[in-house]
């Protein structure tokens, strides 16, 4: 049994953290509750903590290669957690998921060849497109009973234009797990034009009941031989700095012109600690798993709760996946600038613009309920405080 106690506080200022220690420099609110980067404030696993502090028992940390034990706790998590059977040689290294993005990018693609992306979404994916010259083609998600979804007609109007696609399942921001019957129609269109499609995936771990996780790689083994995975144990288990992900590319062309990239700049070794991290994050973490998605699923509840009580005018829009709500502002009537103010200055709670995530963005705001239970509350108090002004 794991005892790990979400509501205990864990001081991460002045610990050169993103989230905490860039509140002055990017927002001008030193002060302020940080809930806008995707990291939790729980203490990373004991068991993770463990095996690093077992590793640094022996006194050298030279140049290391990625264990068969490694890439078993990989398998075994995915096919043990989602009934997804991978083999070992579909297994690529990254050093993030956003790298990997920009390296697939790089390597099965060309300047100028079109790119698809589902705004609003996770902001890396236009800059994976833009930075490297190729076309942006945007896909905008359409809403359908309240719920985020994807617009399959106009897509099959873009795909001839474009040579990969870029999803986000569970989605960031949004919050949605997509269907088995929504992957299933994506996957005909992809196979229907011959498209790459390369599913991010980091926050597969981190999905609510009833809804379920249904890798877009897992429906057929044709499909698979059209999809690139993109997964870590980053967010499931807080060890963003591990700096360690996996790509899972069933294609074995697409896989070494992957490896080829990745080994002409030299980024294929990693970092014997992520190695490490991962491999005991994937081998001991279920249970730990288990209490904390029962504890952010608590905590949805008292949010979700709260904002309707309190604030009936700011939408809760509760994810079905990932520790990120999705806020619907736009009855506030505010300007993205006066919402930015409001929530930053105003409340003093940092959350991430909605703007970020690009078209249909406008008007929400991301915030990240991954922190003890006081934290939230202090921080819906502060913003109804806030709110109560506006009314």
């Amino acid at each position: 049994m794991y005892n790990e106690n979400f509501d205990l506080p864990i001081q991460r200022a002045s610990t050169h953290c993103v989230k905490y220690d860039l509140r002055q420099k990017l927002f001008d609110a030193p002060s302020a509750i940080p809930m806008w980067v995707a990291d939790m404030d729980f203490r990373t696993p004991d068991f993770v903590i463990k095996a690093i502090q077992k590793r640094l028992e022996h006194e050298v940390l030279g140049y290391s290669f990625r264990s068969e034990t490694y890439y078993h706790a990989i398998i075994n998590w995915l096919e043990t957690r989602h009934a997804w059977k991978i083999h070992k040689k579909w297994i690529a290294f990254s050093p993030g998921v956003v790298p990997a993005l920009n390296m697939l990018v790089l390597a099965l693609t060309q300047a100028g060849d079109g790119i698809i992306i589902q705004p609003p979404v996770y902001h890396p994916f236009r800059a994976a497109v833009n930075d490297h010259k190729r076309t942006l083609i945007e896909n905008p998600l359409i809403t359908i009973s309240g719920r985020l979804s994807m617009d399959f007609d106009q897509l099959d109007e873009l795909m001839p234009k474009a040579k990969m696609m870029i999803i986000s399942n569970p989605h960031n921001p949004g919050g949605m797990v997509w269907k088995k019957t929504e992957l299933e129609r994506l996957g005909q269109l992809a196979l229907k034009h011959q498209i790459c499609v390369v599913s991010d995936d980091i926050h597969n771990d981190l999905v609510f009941k009833p809804h379920h996780y249904t890798p877009l790689s897992s429906l057929s083994d044709v499909l698979a031989q059209q999809t690139i995975t993109c997964i870590a144990p980053s967010k499931t288990f807080n060890m963003a700095g591990m700096a360690t992900s996996a790509l899972i590319i069933p294609n074995t062309a697409w896989r070494m012109q992957y490896e080829t990239l990745i080994e002409s700049l030299h980024l294929n070794g990693g970092n014997v600690l992520g190695a490490v991290a991962t491999e005991a994050a994937y081998t001991h973490g279920h249970e730990w798993l288990e209490r904390l998605l029962e504890y952010l699923s608590q905590n949805l509840d008292f949010a979700e709760t709260f904002f309707t009580s309190e604030m009936p005018k700011i939408k809760f829009i509760r994810p079905e996946g990932t520790y990120l709500a999705w806020l619907d502002c736009r009855a506030l009537q505010l300007s993205d600038e006066a919402l930015h103010q409001f929530f930053n200055q105003k409340a003093a709670v940092i959350l991430n613009y909605g703007s970020l995530f690009g078209t249909g963005g406008s008007g929400f705001m991301r915030m990240n309920i991954a922190c003890p239970r006081f934290t939230l509350e202090k921080a819906l108090i502060q913003i109804k405080n806030a709110y109560q002004t506006l009314i």
